[in-house]
């Protein structure tokens, strides 16, 4: 049995152990408004498509409100983003990890 079976075996006999927890991914078509740190084996035109929302976002000094995974709204601009977070300027400064994030929708999109 090769190393990479025996690890295989080995991580699957862990995880049997384990309560099972559902993935915080989204459905595909929804990652421009679901914000999540970048994975090795993500789509690189997924990635391109946030970048550019985020990019247009900065640009325009859209008032965005992004709603966190507790159920904290914070409202405000994006300043800048980077690989994990994303910086917002509004009532409060904050810097915000993408994991953290649940969705996010313009301030006069409230209708979704």
């Amino acid at each position: 049995m090769s190393t990479y079976a025996i690890a295989s075996v080995f991580r699957n006999e862990i995880r049997a152990g384990l309560p099972q927890v559902q993935s915080r991914r989204s459905a595909p078509g929804m990652l421009a408004l679901r914000l999540t740190a970048p994975d090795p084996g993500e789509d690189a035109a997924q990635r391109q498509a946030e970048l550019f929302y985020l990019q247009k976002q900065i640009h325009s000094q859209t008032p965005m409100v992004i709603v966190l995974e507790d159920g904290e709204h914070i409202e405000g601009c994006i300043e800048w983003y980077d690989r994990n977070s994303l910086k917002i300027r509004g009532a409060v400064k904050a810097l915000i990890y993408k994991a953290a994030i649940k969705y996010m929708y313009k301030l006069g999109d409230a209708g979704l």
